[in-house]
C-alpha cells in the first residue's frame, strides 16, 4: 500500500463550537498522519496482527477486521496469509473510509480472497472465524451494545481462533489518568501538534470515543466466553488485549 498520507491541520485554526469527530473525508484525507501522530505504539500494534495472523489464521476460515478504516490492519492480514485459503472481510461504517481502503487495496497483486463492506460492526452476519480484529474500534461503538457483538465476536471464532482487542483505556486511579494523559499530550506535541490542536481534538472526540478500564475490558472478554484473555500491549493509555477461544 503506497504512502498517501497528508499533513492533518484539521484543528490549527482555533474554532469556536468545535463539532463531533466524524470519519469523514477530510479526516480520511489526513488519517495516516493523525493515527501515527496521534497513537503511541500503533505500527507495532499493526506489525503484530500481522504476526498473530501467521500463527492462527485458519484454512476456510475468514479473517474479519472490523472498522478497518483505511485497511492498514485489513493489509496486515492480507500478507501474512501464506497459502492458507482464507476470505479477509473489512468493514466500516464510513463510507469515506470504505471508499478510500478499497483504493488502497485494490492495488495489491494477491490471490487472497477479500472484500471491503460499508456496513455497520453490529449488523455483521459472521461466517466462521479463526482472526477478528478490532482495532481501536469498540471505543466508538455505544456502551450498552458492546457486551452483545463481543458475545457476537466469540460465538463467530472457532476454536483456537482469536480476538484482537485494540483500545484507548482510561484508569480509575486519578493520578495514574492525569499523569498517562499528560504524557500523551506531550507525546502529541512532540509530533507536531500545539496545545490548541490537542485541546480541540479532545472536545470533539469528548462524547464519541468512550474509553473504558483495561479491567472492564478484560471482565467483558470473559463474560462473552474467553477463557484466555491478555494485555500484551500497553503504551501508557492505549492497550491490545490478545482473546483465545479455548480448544475443544
Amino acid at each position: 500500500m503506497s504512502d498517501s498520507r497528508k499533513t492533518d491541520r484539521i484543528y490549527r485554526q482555533y474554532q469556536e463550537n468545535t463539532q463531533e469527530f466524524q470519519f469523514d473525508q477530510t479526516v480520511v484525507h489526513v488519517f495516516s498522519d493523525m493515527i501515527k501522530r496521534s497513537v503511541p505504539g500503533y505500527e507495532n500494534i499493526v506489525e503484530m496482527i500481522g504476526i498473530l495472523t501467521q500463527a492462527h489464521a485458519k484454512t476456510d476460515a475468514c479473517c474479519y477486521d472490523l472498522g478497518c478504516s483505511l485497511g492498514a490492519s485489513t493489509l496486515a492480514i492480507i500478507q501474512n496469509l501464506g497459502d492458507k485459503n482464507c476470505q479477509v472481510i473489512g468493514i466500516d461504517n464510513s463510507p469515506a473510509m470504505v471508499k478510500k481502503c478499497t483504493e488502497n487495496l485494490d492495488v495489491l497483486s494477491t490471490n487472497i480472497n477479500y472484500q471491503i463492506v460499508c456496513d455497520d460492526a453490529l449488523n455483521v452476519d459472521f461466517n466462521p472465524a479463526s482472526i477478528i480484529v478490532l482495532n481501536f474500534t469498540l471505543q466508538f461503538i455505544p456502551l450498552e451494545q458492546r457486551n452483545a457483538l463481543m458475545t457476537k465476536i466469540y460465538n463467530a471464532l472457532i476454536p483456537g481462533g482469536i480476538l484482537i482487542l485494540s483500545e484507548k483505556i482510561r484508569f480509575d486511579d486519578a493520578f495514574k489518568n492525569h499523569l498517562f494523559t499528560d504524557i500523551h499530550h506531550a507525546f502529541k506535541k512532540a509530533q507536531g501538534y500545539s496545545d490548541l490542536e490537542i485541546a480541540q481534538k479532545r472536545n470533539a472526540l469528548e462524547n464519541v470515543l468512550i474509553p473504558e478500564t483495561q479491567e472492564a475490558h478484560l471482565t467483558r472478554l470473559k463474560t462473552a466466553g474467553f477463557e484466555h484473555a491478555e494485555l500484551w500491549f500497553q503504551c501508557l493509555n492505549f492497550t491490545s488485549f490478545l482473546a483465545i477461544k479455548n480448544e475443544p
